[in-house]
């Protein structure tokens, strides 16, 4: 955009831009409609709302610097240099621009085709609704010379915009404190916080995002801080999730176009893993679901790569037939459209209707991949040679997969000899355990409440699915377990992977594994799987970690399960002293050191255990992380060891 249009579009975007659609009255009476959830995601969701209107203003732009803070009483502020929001008089609502776009639902500048031309947010509900569920928000806008100001509580303005002194710059910045009355978490994770603005500034090439921590530890530490920038955009983006991955082919595939008025960019690269891992966005939004973006880019890889392939003579002697789930083994992916009216559907509202936009990337990928391949016939013939492979593998894996559903769950006979299964039907109210070993299983066996507690043991390591090929994986005894006790079954035409989860027989799977070195292996190992081939169990909540105590400490008559640390330093400290006699500190190392009333009191009662669920913040960022615990670069897991084994009950 020329400094004339800028300017331009400058002087336009004032308060006839901002068009008011509806009120704020059911935000606090129905948050979960509005941002998702009251729990730890719609927590943070409120941040990525601030952060959006930030974005949007970089899209358009005029904003290069976004500043997000988690400041020393858990509040959040958001900080950027562009326009600023408009101030100046509204004319249908009779009061300030800045106040309507604070208080209104639906009501901003991206409503506004003249002033942005596409915009993230996947609820499109903005910062008012950010408002309406804080205790208090303050905002200031730097903008024409002047330094603006209002305050709200839970959404109510306590006086009108005000002019507050001079501004040498523009932009707005918004501090608010989540409402403990409406969500049950109210502490920000500072991971979860950097996850997302390094997705955002891979995504949007060129900002500069930073994230700064000031709660410390003890006074005079120096806050956490990152700053997230990329030059390269989703060049950089595959790079990183594939960081631990052995390369197949040398470059990034890298299409950046625009088909008929949509920014259409994708980065692509192949790499020596069995799994496809292909992450999508529109306007930023994570589509978990997909949608015609992805459909297009599936299209487009299979035809173009086939054809290649077909006229490369490649196929002549291949006697298995190749599907499109073989052209993408091993395939990293990252799709990023920006559409300028966004149709979501699908459970979630992450998965992307809109018809027009499977053509544009289906064209855009059709073209720049032949182009690739016709000027890099080595990499292309890599890539055909690992198609070729992956269907050889597949049709091994359609073997191995029949074995594991040939019987159905259902019928009586068909499941593994070691399930203690529940007495109930309800699925709702069910629950599995996998537990590690034997010894373990027996306690757990003895210890739970047959009506809806079912046991699984397992035998030792399960296979690391991550160095595995499909076939293996279904010839895993143990893995086949898994399988038949939840009573699903897997695989289609079109996804070799799919899951059907018509028949799951828990809601409740509950990983259990013994507090030490061995125990944090094993479940990762067991998450690993659920990742890469049961991530609809995750993405449902289904999947939980029980935390099993570390220690039992006694004095005297007096008892006390710990589990952390801590606690058990408190015990000392409180009953350290008397005439009772020492404190017979218990380390529990296993879970079979526990007999079944203590493994039921702690662990597997409802009424005291802690169960910790399984979720999926990002989805990119989980790629990366499990594809480096589980690879073979010694390294990246060491280094990610170190720095979070603070937060992990793990013995040397």
């Amino acid at each position: 955009m020329t400094e004339e249009a800028k300017n331009s579009a400058a002087k336009e975007y004032g308060a006839s831009s901002i068009q008011v659609l509806e009120g704020l009255e059911a935000v606090r009476k129905r948050p979960s409609m509005y941002i998702g959830d009251t729990s730890s995601k719609g927590l943070h969701h409120l941040v990525y709302e601030v952060v959006d209107n930030s974005i949007d203003e970089a899209l358009a732009g005029y904003c290069t610097d976004i500043q997000v803070s988690i400041n020393t009483d858990n509040s959040i502020t958001v900080a950027d240099n562009g326009r600023g929001i408009p101030v100046d008089m509204h004319e249908k609502e009779g009061r300030s621009a800045l106040e309507v776009v604070m208080t209104v639902l639906h009501a901003g500048g991206k409503f506004d085709k003249g002033s942005y031309k596409v915009s993230g947010g996947l609820h499109g509900v903005g910062v008012s609704c950010v408002n309406a569920l804080s205790t208090d928000l303050h905002v200031e806008v730097r903008r024409g010379g002047k330094l603006y100001v209002q305050d709200y509580k839970r959404g109510v303005p306590q006086y009108s915009v005000k002019e507050a002194g001079e501004a040498t710059t523009t932009g707005t910045t918004v501090t608010f404190h989540p409402d403990p009355e409406i969500f049950s978490e109210t502490v920000y994770q500072y991971h979860i916080l950097a996850a997302r603005l390094r997705e955002l500034a891979f995504l949007n090439a060129g900002i500069h995002l930073t994230i700064t921590d000031y709660r410390v530890e003890n006074e005079g530490d120096e806050p956490k801080s990152e700053h997230f920038h990329s030059e390269d955009g989703l060049r950089e983006f595959v790079k990183h999730i594939d960081s631990s991955r052995e390369a197949l082919i040398p470059h990034v595939i890298h299409i950046n176009t625009e088909k008929y008025g949509t920014p259409v960019e994708i980065a692509m690269m192949y790499n020596t893993s069995y799994s496809e891992n292909l992450h999508s966005y529109v306007n930023n939004i994570n589509t978990i679901e997909g949608g015609t973006h992805v459909s297009g880019f599936r299209r487009a890889l299979t035809r173009t790569l086939k054809k290649y392939a077909e006229d490369s003579k490649m196929l002549d002697k291949v006697k298995v037939e190749i599907s499109g789930d073989d052209f993408r083994e091993g395939l990293t992916a990252v799709i990023s459209v920006k559409v300028a009216e966004p149709q979501f559907e699908g459970q979630t509202k992450t998965k992307l209707g809109n018809s027009e936009v499977m053509g544009m990337v289906d064209q855009a990928v059709g073209e720049a991949l032949s182009n690739y391949l016709e000027e890099h016939p080595t990499e292309a013939k890599s890539i055909v040679n690992k198609v070729i492979l992956a269907a050889t593998a597949r049709n091994a894996a359609r073997k191995a997969r029949e074995m594991v559903q040939r019987k159905s769950p259902l019928s009586g006979g068909g499941l593994p000899g070691k399930l203690a299964d529940c007495s109930s039907r309800d699925a709702a109210q069910c629950e599995l355990f996998l537990v590690e070993g034997d010894s373990a299983g027996g306690s757990a066996k003895s210890g739970r409440d047959r009506n809806y507690q079912a046991i699984l043991p397992l035998r030792g390591k399960i296979l690391n699915v991550e160095k595995a090929m499909q076939h293996r994986a279904f010839e895993s005894e143990e893995i086949r377990n898994i399988y038949t006790a939840l009573g699903v079954t897997i695989g289609t035409e079109e996804d070799s992977k799919a899951l059907n989860m018509s028949k799951l027989r828990y809601h409740k799977v509950i990983i259990m594994t013994d507090a030490d070195v061995d125990g944090a292996h094993i479940a990762t190992l067991i998450l690993t799987f659920f990742f890469r081939y049961m991530k609809e169990m995750i993405e449902n909540g289904y999947i939980y970690i029980a935390t099993p105590p570390l220690y039992l400490c006694k004095k005297g008559k007096v008892q006390q399960y710990c589990w952390t640390e801590d606690q058990r330093l408190r015990f000392i400290e409180e009953y350290g002293g008397g005439n009772e006699g020492a404190i017979t500190q218990q380390r529990y190392k296993g879970l079979g050191e526990m007999n079944a009333e203590q493994l039921w009191e702690t662990t597997m009662n409802p009424e005291n255990r802690t169960l910790r669920q399984i979720t999926i913040e990002n989805a990119a960022e989980a790629d990366q992380i499990f594809s480096m615990l589980m690879g073979d670069e010694v390294g990246p897991r060491r280094e990610f060891i170190e720095q979070n084994a603070v937060y992990a009950n793990i013995d040397a």
